[in-house]
């Protein structure tokens, strides 16, 4: 995808801060209005009751992450300005997959289904840990950078010891651990099509990293350690 660094010169572009959170607020504000308009009731009464079902906290979980990507990491990113074509379609994305996962987790899905407690830990335990990935490899990324510079520089510590995509390795944890604690198909869509576009982008960051700096460690791998 066209930017950040591969970002081509010429046509309109919307500043950093603002392109991510135009494009990642729709997903926590559709699951919030769903969640918002959809009362559980035990007794028939229509009374409000929020209830930390498996399926809640699960959408709890994906609202977590996109607050954190819309309103924090926008604030705090420095990178380069984003086409707007590119702002438009991930807002898109962004609205029509909040939908799909707040619809399915508040609807479609029972309490009763979801009381597999190890697989459910297990896959929160995971979205947390790929979570922390993220967040802490997005800091590492900023600090390599002074406010208005557009360098690039080798990031070093955490995860990045391992992968040269860290930050994308703790997206893809988090969204498997996501699809597995909810174990539904439209959570599984989510974390499989995740992977397969930030996947390739871990990949040519990898290659582009290699071919600035001749003493880029050799020992990293792209996305997945010791592997790939």
């Amino acid at each position: 995808t066209p930017y950040g660094r591969y970002s081509s010169a010429g046509g309109y572009a919307c500043p950093a801060k603002l392109a991510w959170f135009l494009q990642e607020v729709p997903a926590f504000l559709v699951p919030l209005v769903l969640l918002l308009l959809s009362p559980e009731s035990g007794s028939g009464s229509g009374s409000w009751s929020w209830s930390w079902s498996w399926p809640r906290l699960s959408l709890f979980a994906f609202m977590l992450h996109y607050f954190h990507r819309s309103v924090i990491f926008a604030a705090l990113t420095r990178g380069r300005p984003v086409p707007l074509p590119i702002v438009l379609y991930a807002a898109i994305f962004c609205s029509l997959n909040g939908f799909l996962q707040g619809h399915h987790l508040l609807h479609c899905t029972s309490a009763e289904a979801q009381l597999r407690r190890a697989v459910c830990a297990a896959g929160f335990l995971l979205f947390l840990v790929g979570m922390g990935i993220n967040i802490h490899s997005d800091h590492v990324l900023r600090s390599l950078r002074r406010p208005g510079e557009v360098a690039y520089r080798i990031p070093r510590g955490g995860v990045f010891e391992l992968v040269s995509g860290a930050n994308f390795l703790g997206e893809i944890l988090e969204w498997a651990g996501y699809a597995l604690a909810t174990w539904s198909l439209p959570a599984l869509a989510f974390a499989f099509f995740t992977a397969c576009s930030i996947g390739p982008r871990a990949y040519h960051h990898h290659r582009d990293y290699q071919r600035r700096f001749e003493d880029y460690p050799r020992s990293r791998a792209a996305i997945i350690p010791f592997l790939l």
